[in-house]
């Protein structure tokens, strides 16, 4: 039985880099990892904490279901003006209310020009929330753009290295049994 990972791109952008490289995780892991790439960051509203009751959108309470019925989350995002992009933001935050993320194993990527301050970001946001994380399972990949050709595959030797390591110990935070 293969682990059930939902990966979160950070970016709305079509063909984005870190739609890539999820892409790319997705096939690299494809004997252990059963990837569903999450595609309705762009339909969730903007949080308001006085909906988050009974009242809570759809698409959140099907963003949270995911979440849920995932053995893993894979989080890989850009950095925009030094920060995380709000949709990504904007998704964690509807967590918030919820512990859908405390004890969770999720392995985070950032990629993209520099990404420091994004990546940052992104461990606080998610040793907030207890996520299940080391460092093996947090990657920063500055750059990004020049790591993949044309199609999306990743070129550089050292990258994809990290990648397959980090796949590992994704797949090593999932707790025995968990698989689907």
């Amino acid at each position: 039985m293969k682990y059930k990972i939902l990966a979160i791109c950070g970016s709305t952008r079509k063909n984005s880099s870190n739609l890539r490289i999820i892409q790319a995780i997705a096939g690299l892991s494809s004997d252990i990892f059963d990837t569903e790439i999450y595609e309705g960051l762009h339909l969730l509203p903007h949080f308001n904490p006085d909906l988050d009751t009974e009242l809570t959108p759809g698409h959140v309470l099907q963003f949270r279901d995911q979440l849920i019925a995932a053995d893993a989350v894979l989080i890989c995002t850009p950095e925009y003006v030094f920060s995380l992009p709000g949709s990504l933001k904007n998704a964690i935050e509807w967590t918030v209310s919820t512990t859908i993320f405390s004890g969770k194993p999720v392995a985070i990527i950032t990629a993209s020009g520099l990404g420091e301050k994004a990546h940052e970001s992104l461990q606080l946001i998610m040793k907030t929330l207890e996520a299940k994380m080391n460092n093996s399972t947090q990657l920063l990949i500055s750059g990004a753009r020049a790591s993949l050709n044309h199609t999306g595959e990743i070129t550089d030797e050292q990258l994809l290295l990290k990648i397959k390591e980090l796949i590992t110990a994704l797949q090593e935070l999932i707790p025995a049994g968990s698989n689907s």
